[in-house]
């Protein structure tokens, strides 16, 4: 009772402080607002641990009026006071984060909103902090399954579609954001609207890949199909890495094929560090000849490149699998007896890493700070950047996975707001590494981000026009620059649906347009 008298009273203080027209009750209800000190400082935190920034409080929505009252009283008050939106906590670079202000926990209520699966039309109505792990698991159900995804499935829903959600199947189907037929949306105005192509289109195309800028997901309607109950998982080797392009680049043409003659996931990663070298055929079969890789990296510097591949199918369809696999991989160029091959059920599939994860987690190696570096890099020069980076920043040390495919541009909505680069044909190059204090030079903080720095900076000197993805940026004129011919649109829609800039502002992209509360509580 009497912590709830003197929460009673900080919310108060709260109110007062920023001319707040409510009544406590109507923040405080069933104590939606926190100001535990455990969740203030998780909230401070995010995956890539670069970045500590304290909320005032901690917002638990038990609806999407609860965000519009919150959002409403921010917007209509005296001082004003800025929002963020939390998931899983998965940002990298405090982009959830909130200095002073409130952070909205979108995830980690279970079943805040029941979803709701439309057999006939196929699509899920899903909370915004839902995460994907469990979209996953209720659509099974019914015998379906979203289409896109992200390599890591304990990710929010609303994070996901506000930056694009990409993963193998992106070639194909297209992001995530790409394969939603409905929002709805809180503006930074406290308004609740509903959004889609064809109603309040300019708010639905903003928001998706909108890095939070124009509004809170709270509901997202999200396209399935048939899901399959398995999986054939590939992954062969390459020494050359014009071959390697080649081969992905001709995989990712087929879209538009009936699925009997093209893969359903196109992934690829490099192998620099020679300790991943002996470990990257973890849980595959091994081949009968297998080829003896210490040989092939001797033969190009230590540097290889790993295609990754799967096909889906259904037990019924088992017998066919075999002959579909083999007459693709008659059109590929990878090194001879460097086939590695598993089968597993769908589930287990996309779930993988969080099988990973667990691993990392009992070793004290998860909760590591992540200067993880996003890139999509035009296919004209993706050539340059593996001379550049792969085979001359990086050296032999990687601290972790480097993933790199290419997606087709034409699967992606130049509406929306997310930027890539002006080709036909792009690639992600993802530098997930993770920063440890062991002594080595080469595997700190330190080290790593000066790494990404240099990246940065050959790319800028050889005039390769990147984009980042899961951008970060400390200054509106570098948002200016990543946004190109873009920005007076990102700059009319913030206009339009957060003219005071109380949204994501842990994205450094705007600065508040009131006066923001500093003092102690």
């Amino acid at each position: 009772m009497a912590t709830k008298i003197i929460l009673i009273l900080v919310v108060c203080r709260i109110i007062v402080t920023f001319g707040l027209t409510l009544n406590p009750s109507e923040l405080l209800g069933d104590l939606r607002i926190s100001l535990n000190p455990t969740e203030l400082e998780s909230a401070s935190h995010d995956f890539g641990g670069q970045n500590r920034a304290e909320p005032m409080a901690i917002f638990h929505p038990k609806s999407a009026d609860d965000i519009t009252r919150l959002i409403q009283a921010a917007y209509e008050s005296a001082h004003g006071f800025t929002i963020s939106a939390r998931g899983h906590g998965h940002s990298i670079n405090g982009q959830a984060h909130t200095k002073n202000g409130v952070v909205i926990q979108m995830s980690g209520s279970k079943q805040l909103v029941e979803p709701r699966v439309d057999e006939t039309l196929r699509y899920v109505d899903v909370w915004g902090g839902e995460l994907w792990i469990d979209v996953l698991n209720y659509t099974l159900r019914y015998g379906l399954a979203p289409k896109s995804w992200t390599d890591y499935l304990y990710l929010s829903v609303g994070g996901t579609l506000s930056n694009a959600g990409i993963s193998g199947q992106a070639f194909n189907h297209g992001p995530q954001i790409s394969n939603v037929y409905e929002l709805d949306v809180i503006t930074g105005k406290g308004e609740l609207r509903t959004c889609s192509e064809k109603q309040d289109s300019e708010l639905f195309h903003a928001v998706l890949g909108g890095l939070g800028q124009f509004g809170i997901i709270s509901r997202a309607r999200i396209a399935l199909e048939t899901a399959p109950q398995r999986v054939r998982w590939i992954r062969v080797l390459y020494s050359n890495f014009s071959s390697f392009t080649h081969d992905q680049e001709y995989l990712i043409s087929l879209h538009s094929q009936p699925s009997a003659l093209k893969f359903d996931y196109v992934e690829g990663f490099v192998i620099v560090d020679e300790g991943l070298i002996n470990n990257w055929r973890s849980s595959f079969f091994s081949p009968s000849n297998p080829v003896k890789i210490s040989s092939v990296v001797g033969a190009n510097g230590g540097v290889l490149y790993c295609l990754e591949i799967t096909k889906n199918y259904h037990q019924s369809d088992a017998h066919t699998i075999d002959q579909e696999v083999e007459e693709l991989l008659k059109e590929l160029n990878y090194i001879t007896a460097t086939e590695f091959t598993t089968d597993l059920p769908y589930v287990d599939f996309l779930d993988r890493v969080h099988k990973a994860e667990l691993k990392l987690r009992s070793k004290g190696l998860w909760e590591v700070p992540h200067p993880w570096l996003n890139l999509f890099v035009p296919k004209s020069r993706i050539d340059d950047f593996d001379k550049g980076v792969f085979r001359g920043i990086l050296g032999n040390k990687t601290s972790g996975p480097i993933l790199i495919y290419p997606m087709n541009k034409n699967k992606w909505d130049e509406r929306s707001s997310v930027v890539t680069p002006d080709e036909e044909v792009f690639y992600l190059v993802a530098l997930l590494r993770s920063a440890l204090d062991n002594g080595e030079e080469t595997q700190s903080l330190e080290y790593l981000s000066d790494q990404n720095r240099q990246i940065l900076r050959f790319c800028d000197d050889a005039e390769i026009n990147i984009k980042q993805y899961l951008p970060h940026y400390n200054t509106q004129n570098q948002w200016m620059d990543h946004f190109g011919d873009k920005w007076p649109m990102i700059y009319q829609r913030k206009m339009e649906f957060d003219p005071k800039h109380i949204l994501a502002t842990g994205q450094l992209m705007f600065q508040p347009n009131f006066r923001t509360y500093t003092g102690s509580m």
